[in-house]
Formats: structure tokens, sequence, C-alpha cells
């Protein structure tokens, strides 16, 4: 190995899995391109890492990546973090990557096996099926989407709700249900000052990402969290750069239902009760 790519690399991480993702050349180098995805991915793992240390003490890590795609995540994750504890007596860990492609489902079976990354689990479902999944135990830890497109990251936060999970790391993407919901709503609000916010397209759909995120935002405060938002990475990577992180601190808070309420009343939204937990 180059010094140079020593001192770039965290200590004992996998070159196999790096090439396998195509992070490192197959003679297993940088590239320009490939330094780049290095970088976005170390910047993900900086998140992750406070969380996952913030867990361990409770000896018990269940992690649920939806809408994993090739399980990036996952294999980060198991590789940056928890390698090196699989021969722990005192930590009990899994990661649950649930993917409806089978494809990429098998891609990802065949890379755990190569590696040796036997607490990586693969679930070949949607998100929305996913929590009656008999291999994903009844209470998990962390549950993460990202880039979950459109009402996916909404099954996401069911899900997280249902199996009582401590933290949720979203991405949001591609929020179209909100958008379409305005687009229904503009002759009846055409009177009123709100209308103006979301009257052209472009506004519209970018209005209505904005609230969709703000109602999960709130949704996840009224069940108990407390949420940060913050960017993920700078707009030159992706636009859709929104990092949401919600840390189960106390019990459920009716104040921020009556918020929810009253925005989907204030946008002519309250076909989307049922959606945001109303």
């Amino acid at each position: 190995m180059k010094p140079d790519l020593a001192e770039i690399l965290h200590p004992n991480q996998s070159i196999e899995l790096l090439k396998q993702l195509h992070i490192l050349t197959r003679d297993g180098q940088l590239n320009q391109d490939s330094r780049r995805k290095l970088k976005q991915i170390y910047h993900l793992y900086h998140f992750f890492e406070p969380i996952l240390k913030e867990l361990e003490p409770k000896k018990n890590i269940q992690i649920v990546d939806h809408g994993s795609g090739k399980s990036y995540l996952g294999f980060i994750l198991y590789d940056l973090f928890f390698k090196n504890k699989t021969s722990s007596k005192d930590l009990d860990f899994s990661i649950f990557n649930v993917e409806s492609r089978a494809d990429l489902v098998k891609k990802s079976e065949d890379l755990a096996m190569l590696l040796g990354f036997q607490k990586m689990a693969f679930v070949n479902l949607p998100i929305k099926e996913s929590v009656h999944a008999e291999k994903i135990p009844a209470q998990v830890q962390l549950v993460c989407a990202l880039h979950a497109c459109d009402t996916a990251t909404d099954d996401a936060i069911d899900f997280a709700l249902a199996k009582n999970a401590d933290y949720l790391v979203l991405i949001p993407c591609c929020q179209a249900e909100v958008s379409r919901s305005l687009n229904q709503a503009k002759t009846d609000l055409k009177n009123t000052s709100q209308y103006e916010i979301f009257r052209h397209p472009l506004h519209s759909r970018e209005f209505g990402s904005h609230l969709t995120n703000v109602l999960r935002c709130l949704r996840l405060e009224s069940e108990g969290y407390k949420v940060t938002v913050t960017e993920f990475t700078g707009q030159e990577h992706s636009i859709k750069n929104e990092l949401i992180i919600a840390k189960k601190i106390e019990k459920p808070r009716e104040r921020y239902k009556k918020k929810i309420k009253d925005l989907l009343i204030d946008f002519g939204l309250t076909d989307l009760e049922k959606r945001f937990g109303i």
C-alpha cells in the first residue's frame, strides 16, 4: 500500500470492500473520482459514529437500513465500527439491509459472504412490508433511510415507530406526495396569501418538498424524538442533501400533533392526516 493511501484510509479498513464498492481501483489505488467518493463516505460516517458509540453501552445494537440498494451504508458501518467487535461477548449486533430489488440483495449477500461479515442480514421486501419480516427483531436501535424516494421515507418512519427505535437517520428524496396535494388545493387557496408560496410549478415542487420534511420532523417530535436537521453534503454533490437525525428522549407530545394538524389545515392538506400520524 502506498504511504499516501495508508494515511487516508481508516485503520484496518478492508481494501477488498473498497475495491468491490469501486472506491478503490482494481489495483487498490485511488483516482480523483474515487477519492471524492471516499471523502463522502467518511463524511457520512462522521454522523453515524457518535450514535453508535452512544448505543454501544446498551450491549445490543440492531440496525435497519431501508432502501439499502447495494448496502453501501451497512458494509461501511460494519467495516469501520463493528468489524473488530465481532468476537466481543459484550456486544450483540446485526445490520439488516432492506431492499426490494432481488438482484441487489443477492449481490450484497455474496459480498458479505466474501468478506466474512456474518452479522449482516438481507431482507428482500418493500419498506412497508418489512415491519412484519420474521428475521428483524421486535425492537431495533437505529433505523436509516438514505435517499428513499417519496413516501418510502414515511414508511421508514412508520417502521421505526413500530420498532421503538432509539435513533433515526434520514436523507429524504423526491418528496412528491405533498406537492401533488398542493396542486389540488390551489383552487381553494387562490384568494389567500398562502397561494403565492406555490403558485408557480417549480415553487410548488420545492415548497412541497420543504413542507414534507417539516411535517416529518413534527411527527417525530410528536412521538418523543429530539430532531436535528442539517446539510449532509454540499449542493455541488447532491441537491437532496437534507439530513434528519432523530433521537428518542421522552414520551409522545400532543402539542406537536396540533402543529401538524394546523399546518395541514392551513394548506388544504387534511387528506394527508394519516400520513403524518394524525
